[in-house]
């Protein structure tokens, strides 16, 4: 069974923003504001780029790779089973921390309110977005989208009547002399966990309508979006709510909203951010209980997690663990909570881009990103620099956590999962520097059934006809008529004609009227009396084979023998060889294949439009 693809571009919006429109801009800028002060503004607009930046190979390998899992699905086929299984157990862990941390905002700001026991909110919190998610991911992304919807109208009044209520003397100092700039970058590390739903986008991806076009577009405009709102926000919290009164405030936005526009703008705003807590626990949950599933996919988990529900089609045993580390979650410090979380997150981004810097040197055929990160490989070298300086300005207790997190991981890969023998880009990379190949093309045919699945390809006849295409690959060239024999001595076993005849019928063929369509590809093809007989084999001599003085230098044939009452067949199996030709790649793809499954791959997983 498999997850429904019913999410367009609004519910993945909204599932990235709502992830990080919540205590990332509710009640961290107070824990914040005691490391840098005012400064924080730049702190967040520092994580913010950050963000931005590490989000390109994020792009790049979920339009490639649209799957269930996100980071772990990538570090998997590119890292291999070790480092997937870390990455997979670790973000697993961090976004559940995240949706924690949103949780921990419900319950204290509801616990304030109502006397009621902290922890019983969180339960029933928990308890009500576990119930959600497990109803469907199209109900719970439809809910998303009300609460982000309803949040971005509550915060506009806050904006245009706040920035006249703004006391500019309370940004001085602007730079906290305790730290100075060392403690922005320090605060723009602790920050950063309200930017990690931008990996929401790719753990759901697998349920998106169209991946290619609405993964770019939701990540980059979230984390603009937000980026802008955020500095927006704290920009007119900040000149309205009294410095001293901003550290020690357990919801800083509120209480600005208070100033702004007195009780009924204070509870205006809370409900805000109470809608933003929901929104974040929500997308959390969703996003988070994508990793155990995805593992038990793979065999690096108990195969029952992974299990859907035959009537919501959601991954329930999944979403019941991730409910039950979100619980365990909230028992720990916000401090630990936050950096925990962030730092874990940090990592996953380095990950990522090693991820994308693996896979574009090894030059897997099918590893198809519809976007992909430009200026490679400087921007993800940076982008590994920058998170790499952010961890390091975690401190020693965040990391300390982090590694704890490690040794468990590696203690669950080696008792259970290390004997996965899953290939990757790695594995591949290595292998062709030792100018060995791979006995096996496991990593490209399952790269080959996901750009399927990515781009709703059907097969149509012509892709049958090369799916049981014979291939020959020459490693030096010969002189046509050679080439026909070769071609002939491939077909005859399934026509009735010895090869000599039929090789002799294609040079004839080719002197009545040359069959090169363009300088580098030919379709030779001959009619023979037999019915319904119809043989494609594709050859491949990357030194050129001459056709004719003025084609000197084809390196594809695609040769056609077919009964004479297939004309019809024959005249769709130019159209569509023409179709696949005119991508610019297409002779750079063709050399570079390494396997007669590549060779078939560049026309079954070309765009061309496909016969119903």
């Amino acid at each position: 069974m498999e997850l429904k693809k019913n999410l367009g571009f609004i519910p993945v919006l909204s599932i990235t923003m709502g992830s990080m429109i919540s205590s990332g801009i509710f009640i961290l800028p107070a824990a914040a504001f005691k490391h840098s002060g005012p400064s924080i503004i730049i702190s967040y607009i520092i994580a913010g780029l950050c963000a931005l930046i590490g989000s390109l190979g994020m792009i790049e390998l979920t339009t490639a790779m649209p799957k269930a899992g996100g980071v772990y699905f990538f570090a998997s086929r590119s890292l291999g089973a070790m480092i997937g299984t870390l990455s997979g157990l670790l973000m697993w862990i961090a976004i559940a921390m995240k949706g924690a941390f949103a949780i921990y905002g419900l319950a204290s700001v509801i616990s304030f309110f109502t006397g009621v026991n902290f922890y019983i909110i969180g339960l029933i919190v928990t308890l009500f977005y576990t119930a959600l998610n497990i109803k469907g991911t199209k109900e719970a992304a439809k809910f998303d989208v009300c609460l982000v919807s309803s949040i971005i109208i509550i915060m506009i009044p806050f904006v245009l009547f706040g920035y006249n209520k703004v006391n500019w003397g309370d940004f001085s100092p602007f730079i906290s002399d305790n730290g100075g700039f060392n403690s922005i970058f320090a605060t723009a590390a602790f920050v950063f966990i309200a930017f990690g739903g931008i990996m929401n986008a790719a753990n759901v991806s697998e349920e998106m309508a169209n991946p290619k076009r609405d993964i770019p577009r939701a990540i980059i405009f979230a984390i603009v979006f937000i980026s802008i709102l955020y500095a927006i926000i704290l920009v007119i919290a900040i000149g309205v709510v009294p410095n001293s009164e901003f550290i020690n405030s357990l919801n800083p936005i509120a209480d600005a909203g208070k100033y702004i526009l007195g009780t009924p703008g204070y509870v205006v705003i809370l409900i805000a951010s109470c809608l933003a807590f929901s929104s974040c626990a929500n997308s959390g949950i969703m996003s988070s209980s994508r990793y155990p599933l995805a593992m038990s996919r793979d065999g690096l988990v108990p195969k029952f997690i992974g299990k859907l529900n035959s009537r919501t089609n959601t991954p329930i045993y999944a979403i019941l663990l991730t409910a039950v580390l979100v619980l365990i979650a909230l028992a720990l410090p916000l401090n630990s909570l936050v950096e925990g979380a962030s730092t874990v997150i940090l990592t996953s981004y380095i990950l990522t881009d090693l991820s994308v810097i693996i896979l574009r040197t090894s030059k897997i055929q099918n590893y198809q990103p519809s976007f992909k990160v430009p200026l490679f490989p400087w921007i993800n070298i940076l982008s590994i620099f920058l998170f790499i300086c952010l961890i390091c300005h975690m401190g020693m207790d965040a990391i300390k956590i982090s590694v704890g997190l490690i040794v468990i991981s590696l203690i669950v890969y080696f008792i259970y999962a290390r004997k996965n023998k899953r290939q990757y880009a790695l594995q591949h990379l290595v292998e062709k520097y030792r100018n060995k190949n791979l006995t096996s093309d496991g990593l490209e045919d399952e790269l080959s059934e996901i750009v399927l699945e990515r781009d709703n390809i059907i097969s149509d006849e012509f892709d049958k006809l090369i799916s049981a295409a014979s291939v020959i690959d020459l490693d030096r060239t010969y002189k046509l008529n050679k080439i026909f024999q070769i071609i002939s001595e491939k077909v005859k076993e399934k026509v009735n004609i010895d090869a000599e005849t039929m090789a002799s019928m294609f040079m004839k063929r080719e002197q009545e009227g040359s069959t090169v369509l363009i300088s580098t590809v030919a379709v030779p093809h001959i009619f023979v009396d037999e019915a319904s007989i119809y043989e494609i084999v594709l050859l491949r001599c990357n030194s050129g084979i001459q056709f004719s003085k003025k084609y000197k230098h084809v390196k594809t044939v695609i040769a056609v023998v077919s009964s004479k009452n297939m004309r019809t067949q024959h005249l769709k199996t130019l159209t569509a060889i023409a179709q696949v030709i005119q991508d610019k790649e297409f002779d750079k793809k063709w050399e570079n294949a390494e396997t007669a499954k590549n060779l078939k791959d560049i026309f079954l997983l070309s765009d061309r439009r496909r016969e119903e």
